[in-house]
């Protein structure tokens, strides 16, 4: 039976032989972490850092600022993200969200409670669950974990998500397991774990450090 404590001793383990992702800070600003977390998307954090470096070099990272922005100025910014023309387009959407409805400030939605700011930014068109989790957990300190790949995919393996389980199931699976205070740092360990070890096609079971954890070890 999965308890609390498995879930720390994995933890645990990771922490000593992970490194943690750090594409997006925790506290920093709501907005840039929310467009951020846009140009991600089907990319890697290199060709995240590199696009969103040219967009701060040509625009102030506000609601206001971006809104009012080039369609195209923005799609030459982010290029090196891929999949660029739909970024700019959500961009510039949320942009004019926050501008227009919410006085320029995501803060106005931080403050409601977890539920509430949820379905308000999930409201928002472009924006799906991964993206409104990373902003509620790393810039709100909202109890949440994001479940992109990586964690959908190594949870799944650990047996410590259902494996036909969809975004919701696999995040509200986790959050039971892990307390609460361990949350942003679950979500940052089994990203890297992912990265690392349990990788897509050719997971590295042998020297996994937490394969004696793991439901599928040598499976693959």
């Amino acid at each position: 039976m999965l308890t609390t404590a498995y879930a720390e001793e994995i933890l645990e383990i990771l922490k000593l032989t992970v490194a943690v992702p750090s594409l997006v800070k925790a506290k920093s600003d709501p907005f840039e972490t929310l467009i951020i977390t846009i140009i991600s998307q089907n990319t890697t954090d290199k060709n995240t850092d590199v696009a969103f470096t040219r967009l701060k070099q040509y625009f102030r990272i506000t609601p206001n600022s971006l809104a009012n922005a080039s369609t195209s100025q923005i799609e030459e910014c982010i290029k090196p993200a891929g999949l660029y023309r739909n970024k700019s387009c959500t961009i510039q959407t949320v942009s004019k969200i926050i501008q227009e409805k919410y006085k320029g400030s995501l803060n106005i939605i931080l403050t409601l409670p977890f539920e509430e700011a949820r379905k308000t930014l999930l409201d928002m068109s472009g924006v799906g669950p991964k993206t409104v989790d990373v902003v509620l957990l790393f810039s709100a300190q909202k109890p949440t974990i994001p479940v992109d790949t990586h964690v959908n995919r190594v949870s799944k393996r650990l047996g410590i998500a259902p494996k036909t389980g969809d975004y919701e199931i696999v995040r509200l699976s986790l959050q039971k397991l892990f307390v609460e205070n361990d949350y942003l740092l679950a979500h940052q360990l089994l990203i890297g774990h992912g990265r690392q070890f349990c990788k897509a096609r050719k997971p590295l079971c042998n020297s996994c450090p937490i394969n004696s954890y793991c439901e599928t070890k040598g499976a693959f």
